[in-house]
């Protein structure tokens, strides 16, 4: 009779899987209370564009280099939330007759509400971690946020 197969010895995830998942499940929660806050028309790509820390004066270019995707799946995604009523693009204020992107009021409100979403997100991670080992995860995630690791 032959052994059964055994799983392999499990080694800690590394720091790709331990980032993205939480963010993953952040993502999937404020999809979840958007929509039951009346923002049912966003969905995930949504939040590449109405990310922290928003749209406002931004030229798509700039959106589509900070989301990682091409200029052409940015302006589909601006297009898309245009006709939702979350932004709009007008011409760029300087002589560059560039394009930049704005919240609207309906986007601002979507914002806020993200934001509301995620104190509470942070509410229950510091119930779940303890507020002293919560404060020290935010802590060493933002010494990193502004070195040459994350640009």
């Amino acid at each position: 009779m032959p052994s059964p197969i055994e799983d392999p010895p499990r080694k800690p995830p590394l720091i790709g899987a331990l980032l993205r998942v939480p963010a993953m499940a952040i993502h999937r929660k404020l999809i979840r209370e958007l929509r039951a806050s009346g923002f049912e028309d966003l969905s995930p790509p949504h939040m590449a564009v109405i990310q922290y820390p928003g749209p406002d004066g931004l030229r798509p270019s700039a959106l589509a280099e900070r989301a990682a995707m091409s200029k052409q799946a940015m302006n589909q995604l601006l297009k898309t939330l245009e006709a939702m009523g979350y932004i709009r693009r007008s011409t760029a204020p300087d002589e560059s007759g560039g394009t930049i992107v704005n919240f609207t009021d309906r986007g601002r409100a979507a914002y806020q509400k993200m934001a509301d979403i995620l104190l509470d997100i942070e509410r229950e991670w510091a119930e779940e971690l303890g507020s002293k080992r919560f404060h020290e995860l935010k802590m060493l995630l933002g010494d990193l946020w502004d070195t040459p690791l994350i640009r």
